[in-house]
């Protein structure tokens, strides 16, 4: 199957199509993790964006739904080096063909990543067209990329947020869960510690949440430009001070919004499992797993009740804040992703259940 990528930009890259015979459009953004392409394939904070790996192979120990990040894959689109036909794990179920075609989304191989991610941190994240087919037109693509809206235009988290609030029963303290796009790996951090969790939909009032009288209320991950979660950012401007309030990635991005702060796009994101991220009260550096396009102001900080407590080393941007008078946290990085042995998972998720009184 033929398959073209066109950028915004008039480039035209032909390849092999694989997955679903499809035409899709979307951010092109890539990412530098060697493995865990069913966790970012499925992870909502993708939607609406075409996924390139750095890393040249992808799908080499095939996919298992039980790594999934949500109920199937929310990448617009695949783009890769080379795409295993013939995977190997005794874990696996499908092929990551397999996967595409079954979840109708297309993938294109046999190009050059490389050149891609360096355009890509040379001019920017672009905008993109990927078709699928038996018969494709560069030309066409091109067009259909440059029709596309910026994704700071779009509300995408209607896309991904639950259509009704639902209940994982836990024996601890209550947690009111924002679900902006939760990837599944932060309902298991949180029921591993035994919380009570209410999850609820993007849109939710401060009423629908005291309705359950919580002990606190995080906020998940989720895709776009944070600016668009209007509702959950008069939420956490409500309740500040009522409650113990945690966010991750997106869900941190809301909680600088709603404190004062402001939020801009970076120009080609962080996506991978090696970011370096430092602890200001402790000089420590974690590595972490991030997948993000948007960032907290670090000057807009001061003069609010915030305080930046770390920082990525590569570029200094915000990577966690802190309002200890309204006992509010958040970090940018995404601690249940695991990214290594000695990583951010227990400290964080100890420290919300701590927070919620547990």
């Amino acid at each position: 199957m033929d398959a073209v990528l066109g950028l915004e930009d008039g480039t035209v890259v032909f390849g092999r199509g694989f997955g679903a015979e499809a035409t899709i459009c979307g951010e092109l953004v890539f990412t530098t993790q060697f493995t865990g392409y069913e966790e970012a394939l499925t992870d909502p904070s993708y939607k609406g964006q075409i996924l390139m790996f750095a890393y040249p192979l992808i799908g080499n120990y095939g996919v298992n739904p039980d790594s999934f990040q949500s109920g199937g894959m929310q990448a617009e689109g695949l783009v890769v080096r080379e795409m295993c036909d013939h995977p190997s794990s005794y874990q696996q179920v499908l092929s990551i063909e397999e996967f595409l075609r079954q979840e109708g989304k297309p993938g294109i191989s046999e190009v050059d990543t490389r050149a891609l991610t360096i355009k890509t941190r040379e001019h920017g994240t672009l905008r993109a067209c990927l078709m699928t087919g038996d018969r494709v037109d560069g030309d066409e693509a091109v067009e259909l990329a440059r029709s596309q809206p910026d994704i700071s235009k779009l509300d995408l988290i209607g896309y991904v947020t639950c259509k009704k609030p639902y209940h994982i029963e836990g024996g601890g303290r209550r947690v009111a869960l924002i679900d902006l796009g939760v990837k599944k790996n932060i309902l298991k951090s949180l029921r591993a510690r035994d919380l009570d969790i209410f999850v609820f939909p993007a849109n939710t009032s401060v009423s629908d949440i005291e309705k359950i009288d919580p002990d606190l209320l995080f906020l998940s991950n989720g895709p776009g430009d944070p600016k668009q979660a209007k509702d959950a950012i008069k939420l956490v401007s409500d309740l500040a001070g009522t409650l113990p309030i945690a966010g991750i990635c997106l869900g941190h991005q809301i909680i600088a919004l709603a404190l004062g702060a402001e939020t801009y796009k970076l120009k080609f994101g962080h996506r991978g499992a090696n970011q370096p991220v430092k602890d200001l009260d402790t000089g420590r550096v974690n590595i972490t797993s991030q997948n993000h396009g948007f960032a907290v102001v670090p000057g807009s900080v001061e003069g609010t009740e915030m305080r930046v407590t770390e920082i990525n080393t590569n570029d200094g941007t915000v990577e966690g804040i802190i309002a200890p008078d309204l006992d509010i946290f958040s970090v940018q990085y995404h601690p249940e992703a695991h990214p290594g042995p000695r990583d951010s998972e227990k400290w964080f998720f100890d420290r919300v259940l701590k927070m919620a009184g547990g």
